[in-house]
Formats: structure tokens, C-alpha cells, sequence
């Protein structure tokens, strides 16, 4: 699927499930990695996970985009647009849109622990990707001092 198929058919998708034109821009993004889709404020435009079409086809990319037109048509309309909003997730139960993507496999974010500290009073462990000032700061639990770990 190209671009401007994908335009095509997110413009379809909003007249049939919302009544309701689609005008702006639909992309593929392929450095979206975590996320099947997003909806960019200023623009209103949308873009896709291209791998989300390729892993899952036509079926997955349909729900994905449903839950983004109804971030784009509640923004636009002024009604709460965000995940947490009541009528954010009325619409989307409505349209038939997908919660969550599905998982890609090896997108996960790993993080690594660079720095941990240890209070020297209760012996309580934090860590930190980045390093912290031990002279500003002071245990949260008991206000002992901090030592690096090594």
C-alpha cells in the first residue's frame, strides 16, 4: 500500500464510520515505533506504523486508523480528544476503532541503569540513567546520604 492509497481509504474510512470528511494528510511514518499511528495537533494530520500494515494487514491498519480519526474529529469538534476523555472512548466503542496496537515484535524500549545509589541509612537502592549531584540530594525515605554504587 502507497501513500496516496492510504489517503484514499483513511477518507473513506471517516465518511463511512464518522459521517464526517477527512481533510487533511495521511502518511506512512516508518520511525514510529511503539505506537500503530499518531495525530499530530498543529498539522491534524495522521500517520501510520507502515509495519503495523505489514505484520498485521488490511484488518489491524482499519482499526488503527479509526482510533486516530476520532482523536482528529474530537480535537477538531472541541470535545475531549485524549485517551482518558469520556467521549474519546464513547466514539471509539462506537466506530469498532482499536484501544491498543498491536505488539511489533522487537520494538520494545529497553532501558539500561547507568548509575544506582544507595542510602547510606536504610540502605534503600534508586537508579538513575543519569547521574545525580550526592550533595543535593538526600534519601526520600529517611533524608540519609547517597552513595554510588560501583
Amino acid at each position: 500500500m502507497n501513500q496516496s492509497e492510504l489517503q484514499k481509504m483513511v477518507e473513506e474510512i471517516s465518511l463511512t464510520s464518522f459521517n464526517k470528511p477527512f481533510v487533511h494528510e495521511a502518511t506512512f511514518n516508518s520511525r514510529l515505533r511503539t505506537t500503530g499511528g499518531r495525530y499530530l495537533l498543529r498539522s491534524h494530520n495522521l500517520e501510520f506504523n507502515p509495519k503495523q500494515y505489514q505484520l498485521y494487514g488490511e484488518e489491524e491498519l482499519i482499526k488503527i486508523i479509526k482510533h486516530e480519526l476520532c482523536h482528529y474529529h474530537l480535537h477538531i469538534e472541541g470535545r475531549g480528544y485524549k485517551h482518558r476523555d469520556a467521549d474519546f472512548k464513547e466514539l471509539l466503542a462506537h466506530v469498532g476503532g482499536a484501544r491498543y496496537c498491536r505488539e511489533i515484535p522487537g520494538a520494545k524500549r529497553q532501558t539500561k541503569v547507568l548509575h544506582e545509589y544507595e542510602c547510606q541509612g536504610c540502605h534503600l537502592l534508586y537508579s538513575r540513567k543519569r547521574r545525580i549531584d550526592t550533595s543535593k540530594y538526600v534519601c526520600g525515605k529517611c533524608r540519609g546520604k547517597l552513595r554510588k554504587k560501583l
